[in-house]
C-alpha cells in the first residue's frame, strides 16, 4: 500500500480507501457480517481511510462502520458528513451542523472523527454554506470532536470557487477524475496545490458504469455515457483484464489526488480492489478505452441548486 500527505494535515493517507456508503445498502441489500468481514479486509490490506455520512442508508451505514470498527478506532482515520440526511432533507444551519456530529460520534462508537465535512455543499445556498455551515463546521475543531474539517460536491467548478473563499483542510470531489471524466484538473488541482489543502477523490467507477456489476436505477449519467458502457466492457475482455481494474488503477494513478474513495461491502471485491495496486493495464488498452469514451468525455449531469452549476471556468 503507498500513503500519501493528505494537504497540511498529519494524515498520511492510504491512496485507495474505504466508502462505507454500500454498508447502508445503497448499492442493494449488504449483509452486515459480510461488511464486517470486508471492513476487516480493508483493514488488512493497509487501507486506514474510512468514509461514511449519516446520508448513506439513513444512517444504517455509519451504525455499521462503528460496530466494526470497534477495537480498531486506533488504526484508522476516520471521516464523516454533515447537511445532507437520508430522509431527502439538507440542513446546512450551525444548530444542526452541531447536534449532527454527536449523533455520528454514537453511532461511529468514538469521541472523535479525523475529517468532518460538509456534505454535497451544492445543495445548499451558498451564503449560508460560506457563512454559517462551514465555520459551524470549523468550530467542531475548537471543540475536539474533529481533527480537520472539510467539504464535498458534485460539481467540480463549484467546489474550486468555494474553496478559494475560506480555510478548510480538505475537499472530496466525486465524479470528476474517471476514465470518463477529469475536470478536476482544471482548476481543483493547482487550487489544491496553491492553498494547500488535501483533495480526495470519490467515485472513480462512476457509480458502476465503470465495471461490470449492475448500474443502480438511480444513476443519472446521460445515455450517451451509458451507451458506451458494453463496448468498454468488450475491449477489457479482448485484453483479459476488468474493466473495473482499469479504471480504478487510472484514478489510483492521480499524483495530486491525496486518496481515491471506493464503495465497498464484500471482501472478496476489497481483495479484488487491493489487488490492483499491483496491477497494470495492458500496452494499447488505455489508448483504445480513450478513444470509445472520446465523444462522451465531461459529460456530466449536474444536482443541487442552479446558480450553483458553474459551466465553465472561473477568470
Amino acid at each position: 500500500m503507498e500513503y500519501r500527505q493528505l494537504g497540511r494535515t498529519d494524515m498520511r493517507v492510504s491512496i485507495l480507501a474505504y466508502g462505507a456508503s454500500p454498508l447502508g445498502d445503497v448499492f442493494g441489500t449488504t449483509d452486515e457480517r459480510e461488511g464486517a468481514r470486508a471492513v476487516h479486509t480493508a483493514l488488512d490490506g493497509g487501507i486506514n481511510f474510512f468514509d461514511v455520512a449519516p446520508f448513506y442508508g439513513d444512517t444504517l451505514a455509519e451504525t455499521r462502520l462503528g460496530k466494526a470498527l470497534k477495537g480498531k478506532r486506533s488504526d484508522v482515520y476516520l471521516a464523516t458528513k454533515c447537511c445532507r440526511y437520508g430522509d431527502g432533507s439538507f440542513d446546512f444551519s450551525a444548530k444542526r451542523i452541531m447536534s449532527s456530529i454527536d449523533e455520528s460520534l454514537a453511532r461511529l462508537q468514538t469521541d472523535y472523527v479525523d475529517l468532518y465535512q460538509v456534505h454535497d455543499i451544492e445543495f445548499g445556498d451558498r451564503e449560508q454554506v460560506l457563512n454559517e455551515a462551514i465555520p459551524a463546521a470549523l468550530r467542531m475543531k475548537e471543540q475536539g470532536k474533529a481533527r480537520y474539517v472539510g467539504f464535498s460536491g458534485l460539481p467540480v467548478r463549484y467546489l474550486a470557487d468555494i474553496a478559494r473563499l475560506v480555510e478548510v483542510d480538505t475537499v472530496l470531489s466525486w465524479g470528476h477524475y474517471t476514465l470518463l471524466n477529469d475536470e478536476i484538473n482544471d482548476e481543483l488541482v493547482p487550487l489544491s496545490q496553491q492553498r494547500g489543502f488535501g483533495l480526495l477523490n470519490a467515485a472513480p467507477l462512476m457509480q458502476r458504469i465503470l465495471s461490470d456489476a449492475p448500474v443502480p436505477a438511480w444513476q443519472q449519467s446521460p445515455p450517451e455515457v451509458k451507451a458506451i458502457r458494453p463496448r468498454l466492457l468488450e475491449l477489457c475482455r479482448e485484453y483479459g483484464v476488468a474493466l473495473s481494474d482499469v479504471a480504478l488503477r487510472y484514478a489510483l494513478d492521480h499524483p495530486h489526488i491525496a486518496t481515491t474513495i471506493v464503495g465497498m461491502a464484500e471482501p472478496d471485491y476489497v481483495a479484488q480492489n487491493l489487488r490492483v495496486l499491483d496491477f497494470t493495464p495492458p500496452d494499447g488498452l488505455l489508448e483504445a478505452l480513450m478513444e470509445t469514451i472520446a465523444p462522451v468525455k465531461n459529460q456530466m449531469w449536474y444536482e443541487g441548486k442552479p446558480e450553483n452549476n458553474l459551466s465553465k471556468p472561473l477568470p
